[in-house]
């Protein structure tokens, strides 16, 4: 059995059962419990269940059981997707990043860096990074939404507007054809704004999933980012309007040639 179908079934224990032990999951699949705890720690990184002495339980607030099954829904594509858009962030610079599960997988991605500055909104991304090579995390200052962590409101949007980063990696939850970038919650759109409007570099990380749903509050248009990057071709509206605004599209499984638009 693969890590990604032991983690599945590990899973399944703790939702029919509240809470599994590291001792038996070890019997179970013939493991070391070495092996069982490093799941159960990928699985609490995650937020998929809540670590205890000796195994892991299930995981109470209902609006942490939606943010963890946000983190599940098209894992791999956000996998490579964080992977992809961290090669473009180099050692030693400034890195500001939003609220997100996509975002989450860049800051995962981001933890063998050396000497960054990562600016973000989202405590979870600052947890990531503790114990990495970063130079300096700097958690944004504001009100938390328990749901997920994210830090917005008005404090947020001017605590980042004390910064100018080097790059900047958002998020979205939704995608439209003619090139808007979308969300649902005016707030957080705020705080997303302020990180690309104090940034040199802005990069949007969204899976491919984001076309099907539609969202009101528009963040930006795709021409007014430097990188858009996902998991597979995106519709051809929206591909034209990145080229009018010299935006280029990464897609994971491509190895493209880079070219940072400047101005």
């Amino acid at each position: 059995m693969d890590v990604e179908s032991r983690q599945e079934t590990i899973l399944e224990l703790v939702r029919r059962h509240g809470s599994v032990e590291v001792e038996d999951l070890a019997r179970r699949f013939g493991l070391t419990t070495q092996t069982i705890r490093a799941d159960l720690r990928d699985l609490t990184d995650r937020g998929l269940v809540k670590r205890t002495h000796g195994g892991a339980r299930r995981v109470e607030s209902v609006s942490n059981r939606e943010y963890a099954e946000r983190r599940r829904q098209n894992g791999p594509q956000k996998e490579a997707i964080g992977i992809l858009a961290a090669s473009l962030i180099p050692n030693d610079c400034s890195v500001a990043i939003n609220i997100g599960t996509t975002t989450e997988q860049v800051a995962r991605a981001l933890a063998g860096h050396s000497g960054l500055v990562v600016l973000s909104n989202n405590i979870n991304i600052i947890t990531l990074l503790m114990g990495s090579k970063a130079r300096e995390l700097v958690l944004v200052g504001g009100t938390v939404r328990a749901s997920d962590g994210a830090i917005v409101g008005e404090d947020a949007v001017e605590f980042i507007s004390r910064y100018k980063v080097d790059f900047a990696v958002i998020g979205a939850s939704a995608l439209d054809a003619d090139g808007a970038i979308l969300d649902y919650d005016a707030r957080e759109v705020s705080v997303a704004r302020a990180i690309l409007r104090n940034s040199r570099v802005r990069i949007c990380v969204a899976d491919s999933s984001k076309f099907d749903r539609t969202a009101p509050v528009r963040i930006c248009d795709v021409s007014e980012l430097d990188y858009f990057v996902t998991d597979a071709p995106p519709p051809e509206a929206f591909a034209a309007a990145a080229r009018r605004g010299q935006t280029e599209i990464l897609t994971t499984g491509r190895v493209p040639a880079r070219v940072l638009k400047t101005g």
